[in-house]
């Protein structure tokens, strides 16, 4: 059985930003990667693969270019952490043992979640930039009018704001086609906000009030009839016993029971329902019971798990009352390396503190965006180099041209390299 000093669970934005900080720190590290894919995917892009503004073949690089030097890439799946024993189970190549354990998998999509989804996920008029962006924008192409539902399920996901900020790019995509005056452009959230910090919200309201675009908080997706083109909405707002559709009812909602609205679609963007891969959601480092069931138990601040001391994790599968988004890991993978290096150098954890920050760009259309930056408590936490520049509660050009070129940039050169 193979022993590491350090094992990384998961190759993706938080493994390889760790494995190349923790190599720049101290080369002599002895490290490995378990990691399955031999792609390596910039998802944030793919909301603008979706509006056909980027290219999904630039989104996309081979794992291997990406692996630090000097550190070992088990190609395999993890199926099993018995964190006693010190040791990971893989699919194919047997067990490992480590000294410490940084178990950074991601998110697993679970469509099985809510009924009918798997059938018609990326299939016909029903489409998801989490799965696959380019079904996204042939969608949008041949979109003719009538109502483009846009909504999310009520697990975590990836980027809380993905699934609004395609619907800003479709809505100004039907403009420039001729055909919004056609068209009912629906936002359904199970959310109670159409974003948690209130300085963000507030730009948000005004441009769905001026685009016209029809919000409903409180509408949880339970289930999707793809050959009737309707979607199932639960009206969960706390304390009400029953919900009533006004009159004027343009999208042609219709109530189902006391809690229950069905709206047909002539168009329907969502995300999937998200969860952590079974492997973590059934080893001992989860958390067993309450609101953080399944997720990994980790002290918000210095990113030690709670019971096992040898244990750090960041990103989303760490229970961590932030978004779950690259940006988040950017903040969170220094706070994790310093306390790790410190602990094995001294025996006792550092102090470096994560204070929950998170960024969400939302892109606004096809030349705008806002930077929504914000930490613990839905604080807004913006940059103070950028904010002297840039109002970054505003929409911006300039922020538009950071999503497009400057993260990819910065993403793929510098902090997968370890650099920020």
């Amino acid at each position: 059985m193979k022993h590491y000093q350090i094992l990384i669970i998961g190759g993706g934005t938080a493994g390889i930003t760790i494995a190349a900080q923790l190599k720049r720190k101290d080369p002599k590290l002895q490290l490995a990667i378990i990691e399955p894919s031999e792609k390596h995917y910039y998802q944030p892009a793919w909301t603008l693969v979706g509006a056909g503004t980027f290219d999904f073949k630039e989104t996309e690089r081979n794992e291997a270019d990406y692996i630090p030097k000097d550190v070992d890439w088990i190609k395999d799946k993890a199926t099993a952490i018995n964190p006693d024993q010190n040791e990971v189970t893989t699919a194919n190549s047997g067990s490992f043992t480590y000294d410490y354990l940084i178990p950074v998998p991601g998110l697993i999509m679970a469509p099985e979640l809510l009924p009918g989804l798997p059938e018609a996920l990326d299939k016909g008029v029903v489409c998801s930039n989490y799965t696959d962006p380019e079904h996204t924008w042939e969608v949008l192409q041949n979109f003719k009018g009538g109502n483009a539902v846009f909504t999310q399920p009520t697990t975590p996901i990836k980027c809380g704001g993905a699934p609004q900020k395609i619907m800003y790019l479709a809505e100004e995509y039907f403009r420039k086609q001729g055909i919004r005056d056609k068209t009912n452009v629906l936002y359904a959230t199970p959310g109670t906000v159409i974003f948690g910090v209130p300085d963000f919200a507030r730009t948000l309201n005004k441009i769905i009030h001026d685009r016209d675009i029809i919000f409903k908080p409180f509408y949880a997706p339970v289930k999707i009839d793809s050959e009737k083109q309707e979607i199932t909405f639960q009206y969960s707002k706390p304390g009400e016993s029953n919900c009533t559709i006004m009159e004027g009812n343009v999208l042609g909602e219709e109530l189902v029971g006391a809690m229950e609205i069905k709206v047909h679609y002539d168009m329907l963007h969502l995300a999937p329902p998200q969860t952590a891969p079974k492997f973590i959601q059934e080893s001992p480092i989860s958390i067993p019971d309450g609101p953080g069931k399944g997720w990994v138990d980790v002290d918000i601040h210095s990113m030690q798990h709670k019971r096992f001391p040898n244990i750090f994790c960041i990103g989303d599968v760490a229970f961590l009352p932030t978004a779950k988004t690259g940006a988040a890991i950017r903040k969170q993978a220094p706070v994790l390396v310093k306390n790790l290096i410190q602990l094995i150098q001294t025996g006792k954890i550092g102090s470096e503190s994560y204070e929950g920050y998170s960024s969400c760009p939302i892109v606004t259309g096809y030349s705008k965006m806002l930077l929504a930056e914000f930490k613990y408590d839905n604080v807004r936490d913006s940059d103070p180099l950028i904010s002297k520049f840039v109002d970054t509660t505003k929409e911006q050009y300039s922020m538009w041209l950071l999503k497009k070129y400057g993260l990819p940039f910065m993403y793929w050169n510098l902090m997968l390299k370890g650099k920020v």
